[in-house]
């Protein structure tokens, strides 16, 4: 296995991702599938990270308990409110509902905000045999990989976001394993799933099927707070969405959270800032590094 490329600004500029059209849907619709009765921020995190990456639309399916929130707090989005669990998860049963709203969608990102493994499996294994479109999937939305680590329903580009624990589950093993030597946990899940996987933690390591494995060195303690994953699965969703390949959509998409995080740290103290601060960072850090 090579050795991986460390990602700079210097590294994305040789590696830009499409022009942005002038028109919304040619930079993407994206569809999350995301948060529930007890987090229904995980929408909201996650689909602003998504427009401010500059995708051109945003849709959000999430549980009819918090949909009114959820919209009016994103109001550039159109939010459906859906069947949910008694546990206020969204429900299998709604599985038809989601993929009738992703047939005009260019991504989907299923699993921010979601909080039961078995209800999060159930719902995407119900859901993903009917998508066509390129995929991100989130946290434990992965307990689903964990069970199909082939990815056998998954007809479109996909993407991976965990962390070291979810990593560890899909793979079968612990956290501290995982920590060892993440390159290799991330090389074996990527020859396993034929996805790209993005793995968060300190230092983030993105493996892909054709590429070298890139690691990200950058952000710093701040950014381990609640709904930063949230943040960066919406950034990787977006830059699917504009025309990126699932590798750089990984690459640019655990880039810009870490940076995003740097940024905050210099003005208010490398701790203590909000997750829902970062994705207001991004449109500067893009500007930076394309002009």
């Amino acid at each position: 296995m090579s050795g991986p490329v460390t990602v700079t600004a210097k590294t994305l500029r040789r590696w830009p991702l499409p022009a942005p059209g002038s028109e919304k849907h040619s930079r993407g619709v994206v569809l999350v599938v995301a948060g529930s009765a007890q987090t229904p921020g995980a929408a909201v995190l996650a689909g602003e990270a998504a427009l401010r990456a500059g995708c051109g639309q945003l849709k959000i399916a999430t549980a009819a308990s918090v949909a009114a929130q959820v919209a009016a707090t994103v109001p550039e989005s159109r939010v459906h409110g859906l069947a949910e669990t008694a546990s206020g998860s969204l429900s299998p049963a709604a599985a038809d509902e989601i993929a009738a709203v992703a047939e005009r969608a260019d991504t989907v990102l299923i699993g921010p905000g979601f909080v039961d493994p078995d209800d999060a499996a159930a719902l995407t294994d119900a859901l993903l045999p009917r998508l066509s479109a390129a995929l991100v999937i989130d946290a434990l939305a992965s307990a689903y990989v964990a069970r199909h680590r082939d990815l056998g329903d998954v007809d479109g580009p996909c993407v991976l976001t965990l962390n070291p624990s979810e990593l560890g589950h899909v793979l079968g093993l612990d956290t501290e394993a995982v920590g060892r030597d993440p390159q290799a946990a991330v090389d074996l899940l990527v020859r396993e799933s034929g996805a790209v996987v993005l793995l968060g933690g300190e230092t983030k390591t993105v493996g892909a099927p054709v590429h070298l494995l890139h690691q990200v060195t950058a952000g710093g303690p701040g950014l381990a707070t609640s709904g930063s994953g949230d943040v960066q699965a919406g950034l990787v969703a977006g830059l699917l969405a504009r025309g990126a390949d699932p590798a750089q959509a990984a690459v640019w998409g655990a880039w810009l959270h870490a940076c995003a995080g740097e940024r905050l740290a210099r003005r208010s103290g490398p701790v203590g800032f909000l997750a829902r601060e970062l994705a207001a960072e991004v449109p500067a850090l893009l500007g930076d590094v394309t002009d």
